[in-house]
């Protein structure tokens, strides 16, 4: 009967504790405009509604670094509805669409920055820009690795040897021009296209990230490796109902498709 008792009492303690670790939707997006010129481009007027949503519903914007201290355990409670946004690649829309709406709601958001685009690439921000939205505190850069590269296409056709300094550069040294850049550290990485193998999981963190995100479709968790978090890639085509699913993590249905991912 003692027996009983305690096997029930660890099981209501263990139930307890896998319900007190809070769950965080990590939001993606890309690229914005008044209209929507390909499937990653949302309407700044949509993003403006989303935006409203999560203020009208009780939700908080968090930055990705405390979220990920709190998946960490470093950081003890975080807003009981809690999101975070993040925006890949760093296209000039996040400066002259995206930062009005960021400044109006006062919400953080994390730029993952390739920087071989940064004041090459015809469609990206420059480096004084990305500097004008740090200044703000409510944009923080980080990685997404040096020039956006398919590893699953360089693995095929790279030696060993080649392939390894390809993933030293596009971890590491992604990291180090970042750091030069932006003036602070580079803590965090955004897989490119979602690509990720247990390999390239080790060698980010060798490369001195304290974690990666992907995006598959999840809230991301303390239950999940820190180098393979989840995050939702908001697209086009997402509904306001679309939205708050993902947020509230009922959605299972809207996995983007391989020509969306491509567009990415």
């Amino acid at each position: 009967m003692y027996l009983k008792f305690r096997i029930i009492a660890l099981f209501l303690l263990l139930s307890v504790t896998l319900q007190a670790v809070q769950k965080i939707p990590v939001l993606c997006y890309h690229r914005f405009g008044a209209e929507v010129t390909d499937s990653m481009t949302i309407k700044t007027s949509a993003f403006a509604e989303q935006l409203e949503w999560l203020k009208t519903h009780g939700y908080t914007v968090i930055p990705l670094d405390t979220a990920v201290q709190y998946i960490q355990g470093q950081v003890k409670s975080i807003p009981a509805k809690s999101v975070v946004i993040t925006v890949d690649d760093g296209h000039k829309s996040v400066y002259s669409d995206m930062a009005p709406l960021v400044k109006k709601y006062k919400i953080p958001v994390t730029l993952f920055i390739y920087p071989s685009a940064i004041a090459n690439a015809k469609y990206a921000m420059n480096w004084e820009q990305l500097h004008e939205l740090e200044t703000t505190k409510l944009f923080h850069a980080e990685s997404h690795t040096y020039w956006h590269p398919n590893f699953k296409k360089e693995k095929k056709k790279l030696s060993p040897e080649e392939y390894a300094k390809f993933v030293d550069k596009q971890l590491g040294g992604a990291k180090k021009k970042l750091e030069e850049k932006t003036g602070h550290e580079i803590k965090y990485l955004a897989w490119v296209f979602g690509i990720y193998d247990d390999a390239l999981l080790v060698d980010a963190k060798k490369s001195g990230y304290a974690a990666a995100f992907t995006i598959d479709r999840k809230h991301a968790s303390s239950a999940d490796n820190v180098m393979a978090l989840g995050r939702y890639m908001v697209i086009s085509k997402h509904t306001i109902k679309d939205f708050e699913h993902m947020v509230d993590g009922t959605e299972d249905r809207m996995i983007p498709s391989k020509k969306e991912i491509i567009a990415y």
